[in-house]
């Protein structure tokens, strides 16, 4: 939902920012005050094209900015996702447009291209009377609103075959492999080979590297290690050094404890530290016994590690690595191996899954067909209260020329009729801009619970309307707004009447300078205004009762809703 929208400097619009609620918003305002003016701001900001000639005159730039309420789920968290930004419960658009023509966009404060912003902007609002955010433009989207308003099994078997496509695309894809260029498959079967008898002739074992350089660092450093030993040993066992000491020691504290018991505990101690030292210099004995320098060992030891590190290089920065490819190479090698027999199976459940998807597209194609004829009835109905009732809706289902698709074996367009006896042609070549708008409202009515798009936006959705069909404008437009956040150019009473907040749009002059101001109307203000659209320039008594009895009917039918 949107919650602001700040503009400065833009075309005769020096500085406003407007706050907008929950429900049913109408700007109105004199014809040239700018109402139009605030939905090009807004269409920017949501992905629109820029140009210099947006830039009030004599500014270097102009800047918008709205923001937007998300909540939890909303679609357009998922796409941010995939575009690296973090979802908050709050999106902020920044756009700036220099005097020059060079565009900026922002996202809650990170750079983003007009292409992204685009693609956010879509899942945000839908504006209606300027082309650039119309969904009902975009054929590719006619197909998501039937099946939107298709029944349960509809939906159901939507579901089911996604599923069975995507089986079905993965089994094209592992064919697509097993059946690539046979001189290929035999020269990658020789690599295969070559790299899993290299890796088995190493007869590697996990850790074994550590262990080796461990080895390698004793057969280097022999000598010193000899030397250390001894001198350490010396120092233990030489007559009148470590452990004659010990004993000595032990040999005083055995005649003290004899008249003392009091010094037990360190007797204890000093007969642990004799018993240990003992064992250490039995210990040490052996390892500097057994230690010798070992030229041979010592090249075998390299030789191993340098194999090794070759391995290491082409297969994997560890042992576990290297022997985990030659696993993966070896079961590799077994499918090639079995290549011929794995294709034909792969083509006999290609073939199965081909005739499943080909039955539930089929049965898909008909509830479609069933969605469609409600559909155009429901239209038609809803654009008969609109002032359109000899226009003509049909839901144009075609086969895809790309046979099967991620979403069917369909290609879905809207088409319209106008008038008696012409031809349906497509929305995007035929509707005006009016007609797209109360095509929209239309829409949106029927779709009031699926559509995820929470804010609409109609620019004069009721030009040449009046009487009973501007009435019936009104009413569906504040049906809409129950559930979804409704912005409107009007300059029919009987519209502006209905809405939960209206906003006055006036263009001044001093200084010679032109500026739009935006003023939000209280009970008072609104009576007057609709006095003016009521009777023109001048607002008499008359006039002015009757745009206070349409407030208040206005106000007794929503309660009423």
């Amino acid at each position: 939902m949107l919650k602001e929208l700040s503009i400065r400097h833009f075309a005769i619009i020096e500085h406003v920012r407007l706050s907008f609620e929950d429900g049913f918003h109408v700007l109105t305002g004199e014809t040239g005050a700018g109402k139009s003016i605030l939905i090009d701001a807004l269409s920017l900001a949501v992905g629109g094209r820029a140009s210099a000639d947006f830039v009030r005159h004599g500014e270097k730039k102009a800047e918008i900015e709205a923001l937007f309420e998300i909540p939890a789920g909303h679609p357009v968290c998922g796409i941010l996702g995939e575009m690296g930004l973090e979802p908050e419960e709050e999106l902020l658009i920044r756009r700036e447009i220099s005097a020059s023509g060079k565009s900026t966009c922002r996202i809650n404060g990170s750079p983003v291209t007009l292409s992204m912003l685009k693609k956010v902007g879509r899942s945000l609002l839908d504006i209606h009377g300027q082309h650039e955010h119309q969904s009902l433009l975009r054929t590719e989207e006619h197909l998501e609103w039937l099946d939107a308003f298709g029944d349960q099994t509809l939906k159901d078997l939507r579901g089911e075959y996604e599923a069975l496509y995507n089986e079905y695309r993965a089994l094209e894809k592992e064919l697509e492999r097993l059946t690539s260029d046979e001189r290929e498959t035999a020269r990658r079967i020789d690599l295969l080979n070559y790299q899993l008898q290299e890796i088995a002739a190493a007869n590697l074992t996990a850790g074994e590297d550590q262990e080796l350089e461990q080895e390698r660092n004793r057969l280097v450093n022999a000598e010193k290690l000899v030397k250390a030993a001894g001198d350490a040993f010396e120092e233990l066992y030489a007559e009148g050094r470590g452990n004659d000491s010990l004993q000595n020691a032990l040999n005083h504290l055995e005649e003290i404890v004899r008249y003392d018991e009091s010094v037990g505990p360190v007797l204890e101690l000093v007969q642990s530290a004799v018993y240990q030292v003992e064992e250490a210099i039995r210990l040490l004995g052996r390892y500097r016994d057994e230690l010798e320098f070992e030229p041979e060992r010592l090249n075998q030891v390299e030789e191993r590690l340098d194999l090794i590190h070759q391995l290491k290089r082409k297969y994997g920065d560890t042992i576990e690595s290297i022997l985990a490819y030659g696993e993966a190479v070896a079961e590799e090698l077994e499918e090639l191996r079995n290549r011929d027999e794995n294709r034909e199976e792969v083509k006999r459940k290609l073939e199965a899954v081909r005739e499943e998807l080909k039955s539930v597209a089929s049965r898909l194609t008909s509830a479609r067909k069933r969605a469609a004829e409600q559909l155009e009835r429901r239209m038609e109905e809803e654009l008969s209260d609109l002032n359109m009732a000899n226009t003509a809706f049909r839901v144009a289902l075609q086969p895809s020329e790309r046979g099967f698709t991620p979403t069917g074996c369909d290609r879905v367009e809207f088409q319209i009729a106008p008038n008696p006896g012409e031809p349906l042609r497509p929305l995007a070549k035929i509707a005006s801009g009016g007609e797209l708008s109360r095509l929209m409202l239309a829409l949106k009515t029927i779709f009031i619970d699926v559509d995820p798009i929470d804010t609409v936006v109609f620019d004069e959705i009721d030009t040449g309307v009046s009487g009973r069909a501007a009435q019936s404008i009104a009413e569906k437009m504040a049906g809409l707004a129950r559930k979804n956040q409704v912005l409107c150019i009007t300059h029919l009473p009987q519209v502006a009447c209905m809405a939960d907040h209206h906003y006055l749009i006036v263009k001044e002059v001093s200084d010679q300078k032109t500026r739009t101001r935006v003023e939000r109307l209280n009970a008072e203000g609104r009576a007057t205004e609709l006095a003016r659209m009521l009777g023109g320039v001048e607002v008499t008594t008359t006039t002015r009762r009757h745009a206070e009895e349409m407030l208040r009917l206005a106000e007794r039918m929503k309660q009423a809703t």
